[in-house]
């Protein structure tokens, strides 16, 4: 007869064998009791217990959620900050063309991707950035860009809707909503992309950014391309639309309203987890070892960069490699407090150790890539350029499949695309 008993000094459930419980004159008691039988215990669990039905791991989870919310608050309201400033250097730069107000609103842009960059580990899950119907992401990051759909390029000096009144009449907020990827998805009309191609142009410099003349926004005499009223226009209504974009961003993450993030945070902290861990896993594996590093790897076309006229790339790439590692370890600037990284090593230190270590790897490979980007992808076989790409693509397929490790360790089903 086998006997199971469920709890007993702490124990989980124990099995006792025949011989044990018909040993001469050892009563069930004295069996429980005697410090050598308890020693030669074969202790099972009769079924799986998973660490969400224990309170303590539960209420655990439920920090990790609620810190994300203030995670996600603090990283959306720095990148509103720095879209709000872009936007008062275009003014600037638009009130006063010259070099130097063109100088200081491309510093802007190349300031404000950073803190935006680091928001991409938030998508994936339809969340209030991507989710449908009234995702915002295609409109405020959408690339690659076709430039000639939005301006002027070589060979077409009269190109795109800045140069054709004829079919663009007006150009105002709702045209430039309605063109963006209305006649495919690289006619892109708006956002950090369309800004960034206004504001350097196309990028015919083998080893540096575009280098548009800022007299492509003066009238008269002096500039050096057609329709520069219409051009100011487009630039002053493109940069605003994405601080109201970004506005509508952040005011889903805000803490103590009736919102996503309150929604978010209510909700079973498992579903939270996991909407974290997609978020991770999507960026690190599909869009960011994928699409925006192996395509371009591949291509070794510039077009296939993300941020290919100013030359920005590289800091976009490490940008999206931290703001990984920052859901994990449960920080962002001064933010700081419990992330997925809390539960794991409750679970597992080795694999919360290997995960931390696979994080800051990536983020170290992706440093180590030299800029500019298009330089490197363009490098010949071999080189170190190519090397250090190839490296960082490898160091984030390596921490996907550990992502998916994560997952599975906390019970939790992920399906990333490879």
């Amino acid at each position: 007869m086998i006997l199971t008993l469920k709890t007993v000094f702490n124990i989980k459930v124990c099995v006792l064998s025949r011989d044990i419980l018909t040993r001469p004159r050892v009563g069930l008691r004295a069996a429980l009791l005697s410090p050598a039988l308890l020693v030669g215990l074969a202790c099972t669990p009769s079924e799986a217990t998973s660490p969400w039905e224990d309170d303590a791991f539960r209420d655990a989870a439920v920090e990790v959620v609620d810190h994300y919310g203030v995670l996600v608050a603090a990283n959306y309201d720095a990148t509103l900050a720095g879209a709000q400033t872009l936007d008062a250097a275009i003014a600037a730069f638009l009130a006063a063309p010259s070099e130097a107000t063109l100088g200081e609103a491309r510093a802007a842009w190349i300031a404000a991707r950073t803190p935006y960059g680091e928001t991409e580990a938030f998508r994936f899950y339809n969340g209030p950035i991507d989710g449908e119907p009234d995702g915002v992401e295609g409109r405020i990051n959408a690339w690659p860009l076709d430039e000639v759909y939005i301006d002027y390029v070589e060979g077409a000096p009269m190109g795109g809707i800045i140069n054709d009144p004829a079919t663009y009449p007006t150009i105002d907020t709702e045209a430039l909503i309605a063109a963006n990827e209305a006649l495919g998805e690289d006619t892109i009309s708006t956002g950090w992309h369309a800004i960034e191609f206004l504001l350097w142009g196309q990028d015919m410099d083998p080893v540096g950014p575009g280098d548009r003349p800022f007299a492509d926004y003066v009238d008269g005499a002096e500039a050096t391309a057609a329709n520069p009223e219409r051009r100011r226009t487009y630039l002053e209504l493109v940069s605003a639309l994405l601080v109201e974009d970004l506005e509508g961003v952040a005011l889903a993450w805000t803490a103590g309203g009736d919102n996503y993030r309150a929604d978010f945070v209510a909700d079973d902290p498992k579903e939270g987890v996991r909407k974290m861990l997609l978020g991770m896993g999507s960026l690190s594996g599909a869009e960011l070892a994928g699409e925006r590093m192996t395509v371009a790897y591949e291509t070794r076309e510039q077009e296939d960069e993300h941020s290919c006229f100013s030359d920005n790339t590289h800091n976009d790439l490490i940008a999206n490699a931290r703001g990984i590692e920052n859901v994990y370890l449960g920080r962002y600037g001064a933010v700081n407090g419990p992330g997925i990284s809390a539960l794991v090593a409750r679970l597992d230190e080795a694999l919360d150790q290997r995960m931390r270590d696979e994080l800051a790897a990536s983020v170290a490979a992706m440093e180590a890539i030299p800029a500019p980007f298009d330089q490197a992808i363009q490098a010949p076989e071999g080189s170190p350029e190519r090397e250090a790409v190839a490296a960082a693509i490898a160091a984030l397929q390596t921490q996907t499949k550990t992502i998916a490790e994560v997952a599975e360790l906390l019970e939790i089903e992920l399906n990333l695309e490879e």
